[in-house]
């Protein structure tokens, strides 16, 4: 019998905020099988949905940006699972349809609809309105991402009787675009206020010290709702049958790394939390090889015994977890728009990146000349505090991970590109990393060991 597949997905979550905060996704990670570097191939909502939706790059789907429309001939998990016979199901944010409510021909094959393009703009914290398959409003009771666990949990009522696909597509911990905050539940914020601040936003201010209380509550109420859908399952006698998958579009900096949330090359905007449990994942530890949530579309199709079309351009990392050992890139590679035209790769030791300077951020997808712009040694700056790029003593790490980056443009995207060195700057102070060192091989830190200080 061929598993039911879950996909619990978030929106602008940090990977940090597992642990604590988080004790049924920890428990989750920790008892299945947990990715602990995933980053996502592009830290804007609309391009990192259509890649995780498909497998494949921003710059293959056309999705390059927010406010491109999914093709209608890009082929998604509903696509796939619903060839198989699977009861298909999206639940909360789409953002890949251009309009609102979305026509029946953008929503991606997802045959039982209950959903928004924008949610943010549909709804706010207690007043959540989605469309169904006709197109007609429905206001769903309760605190947001408590609404669309209920209606993930009467999906699943209603479709235990065969194998059902479900795609659950959460709003928080997102901001509230037109007044800007993160509106957590009643007294959520105030629980959370003050209790952690993570160290690159501790060093570098932005808002931070004024969202994080909130943005915490959200995350919060996410974990009590994730256990609940759980508990469901296990009341229907589906749990073992499931596999259900935790993962985020983006993460978050608040406005420390330009002047909104993401969109830039920093871990802070690119790793996510990725969490699996299930047929083929319990008991399956700890992924400690980078990984890119463009993965997880055919590593689900692998594991629900599905196979993953050629089109695919992300790689299922189902043989990690039954072989540390197995072959995989060193590397992770990503796309940045909007801000910039970005293209970068992180290992791993250290993060690459490169800005195409005359490309136009918004309307250009690529660019066929690139300039080094930031280097981070994640082994010792993990929050990537100081950019070594243009320093001769680094030079030659420099070089090695330019040749690496050129040709995963090149196998992304078709062509490949110039990519010229960082203006040379003066060498950085003798405290500085020896930079004669291999480039991988940080270790991995579980999520279940990211405590914050002052908790248990």
């Amino acid at each position: 019998m061929r598993p039911n597949v879950i996909v619990v997905f978030t929106d602008q979550q940090r990977w940090d905020t597992v642990g604590p905060f988080t004790p049924n996704l920890d428990r989750m990670a920790r008892h299945g099988t947990q990715a602990t570097v995933a980053l996502t191939p592009q830290p804007v909502c609309a391009p990192a949905r259509a890649a995780l939706q498909t497998g494949r790059y921003p710059t293959t789907t056309g999705v390059h940006r927010n406010g491109l429309v999914l093709p209608p001939e890009e082929r998604t998990l509903a696509h796939h699972f619903g060839a198989a016979g699977y009861a298909t199901g999206y639940i909360g944010k789409w953002h890949l349809g251009g309009s609102e409510p979305v026509p029946a021909d953008r929503r991606g094959g997802y045959r039982s609809w209950l959903a928004a393009n924008a949610l943010e703009h549909t709804s706010d914290a207690y007043r959540t309105i989605v469309y169904d398959e006709a197109n007609d409003p429905v206001l769903l009771p309760g605190y947001r991402s408590d609404a669309l666990v209920d209606a993930a949990i009467r999906y699943v009522a209603d479709h235990h009787e065969e194998p059902f696909f479900l795609f659950l597509s959460f709003l928080e911990p997102h901001h509230q675009n037109e007044v800007d905050n993160y509106p957590a539940p009643d007294g959520y914020e105030e629980r959370h206020q003050g209790r952690w601040m993570p160290p690159d936003l501790a060093a570098l201010g932005g808002t931070a010290h004024q969202h994080m209380g909130g943005y915490l509550g959200q995350v919060k109420r996410l974990d009590e709702g994730l256990g609940r859908l759980l508990d469901a399952l296990r009341s229907m006698d589906l749990l073992d049958d499931t596999i259900v998958a935790y993962t985020s579009d983006h993460g978050n900096h608040f406005k420390t790394r330009n002047g909104e949330y993401k969109r830039s090359c920093h871990d802070a905007s690119l790793r996510v939390p990725l969490a699996l449990r299930g047929p083929g994942f319990d008991g399956g530890g700890a992924i400690s090889r980078p990984v890119s949530t463009i993965d997880l579309p055919p590593t689900l199709l692998e594991a629900a015994g599905l196979p993953v079309p050629d089109a695919m351009q992300g790689r299922s990392f189902l043989p990690l977890i039954r072989d540390p050992r197995a072959a995989w890139p060193e590397e992770v590679f990503f796309q940045v728009s909007e801000s910039e035209v970005g293209r970068g790769i992180r290992t791993s030791r250290w993060k690459y990146y490169a800005v195409a300077e005359d490309a136009h951020p918004w309307d250009d997808a690529s660019s066929g000349l690139y300039r080094e712009q930031a280097l981070y040694d994640l082994e010792n700056d993990p929050h990537e505090l100081v950019n070594l790029a243009g320093f001769p003593s680094h030079a030659g790490v420099a070089a090695e991970l330019r040749q690496r980056l050129v040709r995963r443009i090149a196998e992304a995207e078709g062509a490949e590109p110039v990519v010229e060195p960082a203006v040379e700057r003066p060498a950085p102070p003798q405290a500085m990393p020896d930079p004669e060192v291999r480039l991988s091989g940080a270790k991995p830190v579980r999520f279940g060991h990211q405590r914050p200080p002052g908790t248990r």
